[in-house]
């Protein structure tokens, strides 16, 4: 009977794979991280216990039942169980927004966790020979197999938690040699920013100011955690450069301060405080104490900047004693830093730089909407401690670019204005967003949009408030996603909003095909938030 069983582990390796494979693919989108991934799967069962493996099941169940009844041959049941199970691959051919990537990581965790598949095989098999015996173990080990398959997605939380240790001694070797080669450049000084939302746009806005006085390194993309800074570092920064802007990234308690004790920041920028990412932090308590691990970390003589708009980050800021900036739109005359006469339009944004002790400025950028206007000011705020001057800082905002999927302008020719939102999206940069498609008088307001995610359980109401601001700002509606966007849809029903308006789409390509009908010129359209392939329905 070895050959039936090996003949069918064979087709099981093979069904295995492909359900490998997707779990990996979410898993890294995921963060290797196995508490995020398991929330993920509860609420996207039907993406991986899918009807194929559920009829793979009842397949095998009635090739067992019917081969203990009838005593056939066993090789019938062979090749109807084999039949089956490829006529069951879940080959989830979908299109990626953020494809699989083998990194080393990648591979190693796929051949930890085919290691655990291969294991299960043989327990499943001596456990069946072992109750069943001889005649009987095949056909029973067939239908433990196809239950195994139904549940296949899970191995890969096995593999995560098998090459843990591995993984740790990996990072901690590319930590140690970061964290020493940027303690060995005394000559350079580190920005640190962090909030909830912000802190990459902030980034890369801060990088470009500082850049017309300093050589400045800044982490690429969306490096935020401290793998990723410790790979940047050890890869790309040398010792030609001055200031190395980085960005701090946390799920959980006690990221920031793991990062920080990395690079060793002289400056510390927190941009705001909100409800992103919930499910992980649990509660605002949570991420306030978390995003103030930044301040925490300075030196005596560093500085500390602090967006005074946000009342989360205003308490934090009024219990700080070390040197610190103040800065935003609001109250100005607690802050050190503000921006007033703001006016945007198709070029972009102007407004006049109030700077302590340095006097004021006109600036203009390319970038729309306020709440970019409160993330220059955080790199002014940077800049005003690194001693620039005011022409220097006005003609680094001047050279600032638009960031992709950051409320980018796009003109593609042919009539119709988009607003790419698409990075990310968080309640106030949703509303900021929403603010600056509703200064686009005289056209036709679109927005298309799957809604908010990681906000815990706040997410359902957070979304119908953001239905709210839609209905009162937009003339035609597209959501992504008939379940994810329940919410938004209420919040729009009570609203003055023509629901006749509203189309509902499952997929971002069905919404791009769905507006080659609908748009016309003159039209500005608004894409808020590109959910990861986490989230497809």
């Amino acid at each position: 009977m070895i050959f039936p069983i090996l003949i069918i582990s064979i087709f099981w390796l093979v069904n295995i794979y492909f359900r490998i494979r997707f779990s990996l693919h979410m898993m890294q989108i995921e963060m290797y991280d196995n508490e995020k991934f398991i929330n993920w799967s509860r609420k996207n069962r039907k993406r991986f216990l899918t009807q194929k493996s559920r009829i793979m099941i009842g397949i095998s169940a009635l090739l067992t039942m019917s081969y203990i009844f009838l005593s056939y041959n066993i090789y019938i049941l062979i090749v109807l169980w084999a039949i089956a199970s490829i006529a069951t691959i879940e080959f989830n051919k979908y299109e990626a927004k953020k494809p699989l990537v083998y990194t080393g990581r990648a591979k190693r965790l796929f051949l930890s966790t085919v290691v655990i598949a291969l294991l299960d095989i043989v327990v499943i098999v001596f456990l069946s020979r072992l109750i069943s015996g001889e005649e009987y173990y095949v056909a029973i080990s067939a239908t433990i197999l196809a239950l195994a398959l139904y549940f296949g997605t899970y191995y890969v939380v096995g593999g995560v938690w098998l090459i843990k240790p591995v993984e740790r001694i990996i990072n901690m070797k590319y930590y140690r040699m970061a964290k020493n080669k940027l303690k060995n450049m005394e000559e350079l000084t580190t920005i640190g920013i962090t909030g909830s939302y912000g802190k990459t746009s902030t980034k890369f806005i801060t990088a470009k100011i500082i850049e017309q006085k300093y050589k400045t390194y800044m982490t690429p993309g969306s490096f935020n955690t401290p793998m990723g800074i410790s790979k940047a570092v050890n890869n790309e920064l040398d010792e030609n450069y001055k200031v190395f802007v980085a960005e701090l990234g946390a799920d959980r308690i006690g990221d920031i301060k793991e990062t920080s004790n990395l690079v060793s920041p002289k400056i510390g920028i927190l941009t705001a405080v909100g409800p992103s990412h919930l499910e992980t932090f649990k509660s605002i308590e949570n991420i306030i104490k978390t995003k103030y691990e930044l301040i925490e970390a300075l030196p005596y003589d560093g500085w500390a900047i602090f967006n005074y708009d946000n009342e989360y980050v205003k308490k934090l800021a009024d219990k700080t004693y070390t040197r610190k900036l103040l800065y935003g739109l609001n109250n100005t005359d607690d802050l050190d830093i503000y921006a007033d006469n703001i006016k945007s339009g198709r070029e972009g944004s102007t407004f006049t730089l109030h700077i302590k002790e340095k006097g004021k400025v006109d600036c203009k950028t390319s970038l729309l909407g306020k709440h970019n206007i409160l993330n220059i000011l955080a790199g002014v705020s940077a800049a005003y401690a690194m001693d620039m001057t005011l022409v220097q800082i006005a003609s680094g905002i001047e050279k600032i670019e638009s960031i992709e999927h950051r409320l980018q302008l796009i003109d593609p020719g042919t009539g119709v204005l988009v607003i790419d939102d698409a990075f990310n999206s968080n309640p106030s940069g949703a509303a900021a967003a929403l603010e600056v498609l509703g200064e686009f008088e005289g056209n036709r307001k679109i927005i298309v949009t799957p809604g908010m995610v990681e906000l815990g359980q706040i997410e359902y109401e957070e979304n119908k408030k953001f239905g709210n601001l839609i209905g009162d700002t937009c003339d035609l509606v597209i959501l992504v996603g008939e379940n994810r966007t329940r919410a938004i849809k209420e919040g729009l029903e009570e609203t003055d909003f023509e629901m006749h308006n509203l189309v509902t789409v499952k997929s971002l390509k069905e919404s791009e095909d769905a507006m080659k009908s609908l748009l016309r010129s003159g039209d500005v359209v608004l894409f808020e938030n590109d959910l990861p392939d986490t989230y497809n329905e």
